[in-house]
């Protein structure tokens, strides 16, 4: 029963780049969304909602055509590397980053929401300046956010299937991760290492869970209710 753990170890390596990527990408994005009063604000929303609710396939499917290397931001890449983006593993980290990026904004959205605006006066009036405020007060009280929202980018990147099979394929050390190893092992009746991965999967899955939603117990009974 042989398990590939090269597929797990590029699956965490996925993981972690997206979700370090996206908590950045994230960052001023979700702080324009909570405070913008554009009239169309929705429509982004919207736009970065998308993935939540499109079938993976369905954007799988036109990330392959945009990055073909006659295409767009695929010609652009293959014109500066010589490589194309499609079944590489800088394609599925563009791919994932794009399908995890409602997982990311909307925590980090609500918790600047939740920044009460006499807290951002007070920092104002002591004289903070506006990057002040925002790494003094705004990151610290919107630290569950954030916990959030790395959590679940890293938990659904491990997870995901639809999009890396369709840009990454199943190139083994390269683009082979544990969604497409598991999906490879159940085609092939291999249901012994089959059982295996998707135990470790839930295993993982379920002790990040509990982990997640101890440190938000925690960090509510340090701050307060409301917090």
């Amino acid at each position: 029963m042989a398990i590939d753990w090269q597929a797990f170890l590029l699956t965490t390596q996925l993981a972690g780049l997206t979700m370090v990527i996206l908590l950045i990408v994230a960052t001023p994005l979700a702080w324009w969304l909570a405070h913008s009063r554009w009239r169309w604000i929705g429509w982004i929303e919207a736009v970065v909602a998308l993935p939540l609710v499109l079938p993976p396939t369905v954007m799988g499917f036109y990330l392959l055509l945009l990055f073909a290397p006659g295409n767009g931001p695929g010609a652009w890449w293959f014109s500066i590397t010589g490589q194309p983006l499609n079944f590489s593993f800088t394609g599925l980290v563009i791919a994932s980053v794009i399908y995890s990026l409602p997982f990311a904004t909307q925590p980090i959205q609500a918790a600047f929401s939740g920044v009460s605006r006499g807290v951002l006066e007070a920092g104002a009036t002591l004289g903070a300046s506006p990057l002040d405020r925002f790494f003094r007060l705004v990151l610290p009280l919107s630290r569950r956010g954030y916990l959030t929202a790395a959590v679940l980018v890293f938990a659904h990147t491990l997870g995901e299937f639809g999009v890396v099979l369709m840009i990454g394929g199943n190139i083994p050390g390269e683009t082979r991760v544990v969604s497409v190893a598991l999906y490879e092992a159940v085609e092939t009746l291999n249901y012994g290492s089959a059982h295996t991965m998707a135990a470790i999967l839930l295993g993982f899955s379920f002790i990040v869970l509990l982990a997640v939603y101890g440190m938000n117990r925690r960090f509510s009974f340090r701050l307060g209710p409301g917090v």
